[in-house]
């Protein structure tokens, strides 16, 4: 086997791989914005939220615990 005749099947080899790789990562892409199509028509990328919730509000207790944790860390530096 001569070097002429190992480099042309190296590089065959090469471009069938890259080959392999390339079109497994069309066929994702396909198949990821087919997915993406198929939640958006039957609306389920949209999540319920219970009715009437709000977001936890601080209260004076918890702005005291803060306020005794940056004095602590103040008092440490």
């Amino acid at each position: 086997m001569t070097i002429t005749t190992m480099l042309q099947q190296s590089l065959l080899l090469t471009l069938l791989g890259m080959g392999v790789v390339f079109t497994f990562l069309i066929i994702m892409i396909c198949f990821m914005n087919l997915s993406s199509k198929l939640i958006k028509a039957l609306k389920l990328d949209k999540e319920d939220a219970p009715k009437g919730a709000t977001a936890p509000v601080a209260n004076a207790q918890d702005n005291a615990v803060v306020a005794a944790i940056a004095a602590a860390v103040h008092d440490k530096q």
